[in-house]
């Protein structure tokens, strides 16, 4: 993976969280604002956003609360209307597109290819930063998807037409091709989103893995809050586009976040493991 550039540290890109425990940020939003060009409303409005290198962090929130524009915002896919995001220590808008690509991976929701391709050949489209227009696939671009598709756990369906997979197995050929791009930073929009317990589980451990065994900085967006606490080391909560709470997970996850954020009534059960008890929906008209 591109190593990150030690004079890019900065005081200013390092946070101290919950626990007094200084922390590096891979990823900084500072006073960040972010629209769409179609609405007039801001969609994200955030003061300062973390995301520490090396660990996996997680965005929660209920639908509508930002969690996937922010994540576009930080890849440098929607240009903020205010504030700046760095990585590293650098605006992102200071990179050059292959410069990015080599340096953060992205897998959005909006996942399209022609249905013939094949899993390998897709996992070879995750190598294209790394190449000229005109270069011929490497022996390093071949030990990268070896090793992609080998992490994802899909080296039985290298083959396969992607068309013809099911929805777990698509999103592990994805995962697989942005494993290829081999970056030190991914953001994941919402993996596990219509894939079933099993396949999400499946998804979320590929992940867990590659963090545990690469150091690779993870920033994914996802539902459900409970799993993303046992999954996650950081989680940031949004509502309504502002950021509600940042943290790990047992200090995040709280029966009053659930009750402020996903409006819900929960118990929260800290040993010998942190689980979430949903009991029901609060009324829409709570606050």
């Amino acid at each position: 993976m591109a190593q990150r550039d030690a004079a890019h540290e900065s005081d200013h890109d390092r946070i101290t969280d919950t626990n007094d425990v200084a922390v590096e940020s891979a990823v900084v939003a500072d006073e960040l604002q972010l629209s769409y060009p179609s609405a007039e409303e801001t969609i994200v409005d955030v003061a300062r956003l973390d995301v520490p290198e090396g660990a996996v962090t997680a965005l929660v929130g209920p639908n509508g609360s930002g969690k996937s524009t922010l994540l576009k915002g930080l890849s440098n896919h929607l240009a903020p209307d205010q504030g700046d995001v760095r990585l590293w220590g650098d605006s992102v808008d200071s990179f050059g597109d292959k410069e990015l690509a080599r340096a953060l991976g992205v897998l959005s929701q909006e996942n399209e290819s022609p249905g013939t391709i094949t899993v390998e050949d897709l996992a070879y489209h995750g190598r294209y930063p790394h190449r000229g227009f005109f270069e011929s696939v490497t022996e390093a671009d071949r030990e990268a998807v070896e090793r992609a598709l080998e992490m994802a756990g899909v080296q039985h369906l290298r083959n396969s037409e992607v068309g013809q997979l099911s929805g777990g197995q698509k999103q592990l050929a994805w995962i697989a091709m942005v494993l290829a791009q081999d970056t030190d930073v991914l953001l994941l929009d919402e993996p596990t989103t219509f894939l079933d317990l099993h396949n999400q589980f499946k998804v979320l451990e590929t992940v867990r893995q590659l963090n545990e065994r690469t150091d690779v900085t993870v920033a994914v967006v996802l539902h459900d809050v409970a799993q993303a606490a046992r999954f996650a080391d950081y989680l940031i909560a949004l509502r309504d586009g502002q950021l509600y709470d940042w943290g790990p997970p047992e200090d995040v996850v709280t029966e009053q976040l659930l009750a402020d954020v996903f409006g819900v009534e929960a118990t929260v059960e800290y040993e010998p493991e942190l689980q979430v008890l949903p009991r029901r929906a609060l009324p829409d008209d709570r606050n």
